[in-house]
């Protein structure tokens, strides 16, 4: 009878995870799209200041496009103010030599204060990003990509920010980084995102992990 008791308490835990899995993603999913919808009208005034600003002073568009690496490693393009000016090598930032001799007259307060990153809202209403998960690595970041897909992070789907981010962002190596995304990989719930969002602007305010 024990033994019976215990097969039966296995297979629903094996059925129960795929669809506690499936209700998480769809309470993701509306959480996404509601808050993103809700942010983007709070911001919209803001987005255009910092449109114009950046317009009156570099030249170039004002959104920046990179191709970032999404879910099951698929590649999609992420769109964030451009800080930077237009003869900037395609490597993450904190590989840069004197990175600060690229930034915009604006690029320094933007990236300091994320503001860079108010039109990946348009990217979180697409489907490409959720507001946790994984930060989305550049498409030729081989090593992180590697390593992400040997842990199974790569199934996620990115954040705009996430446990790693509120951890030590620029300030981590790649191995570090990995070891928290697979935490959150695995320690993933509704409440554990909106831990993550309530940690994520004292962070912003501290701009802690943040070099350039």
């Amino acid at each position: 009878m024990g033994i019976e008791k215990f097969e039966i308490v296995e297979s629903y835990s094996k059925l129960s995870k795929p669809y506690a899995d499936a209700v998480l993603k769809r309470m993701k999913r509306i959480f996404d799209v509601t808050t993103a919808l809700c942010l983007s009208g709070i911001f919209l005034i803001p987005m255009l200041i910092i449109g114009v600003l950046i317009k009156l002073t570099s030249e170039g568009p004002v959104l920046y496009w990179s191709d970032r690496v999404g879910i099951n490693n698929t590649i999609f393009k992420m769109p964030k103010f451009r800080t930077m000016t237009l003869n900037t090598p395609a490597v993450a930032t904190h590989l840069l030599d004197h990175a600060s001799a690229y930034l915009t007259p604006v690029g320094k307060c933007l990236r300091r204060s994320s503001l860079d990153e108010l039109p990946q809202l348009f990217s979180v209403l697409k489907g490409d990003l959720s507001f946790v998960g994984p930060r989305p690595a550049l498409y030729n970041q081989d090593d992180l990509i590697a390593l992400r897909t040997e842990k199974g992070v790569h199934c996620l789907v990115p954040g705009v920010t996430g446990w790693a981010q509120i951890n030590g962002r620029d300030d981590i190596p790649i191995e570090r980084k990995v070891a928290l995304d697979t935490y959150y990989l695995e320690n993933r719930s509704f409440f554990f995102d909106l831990k993550i969002l309530c940690m994520t602007p004292i962070k912003v305010i501290c701009s802690e992990g943040i070099r350039h």
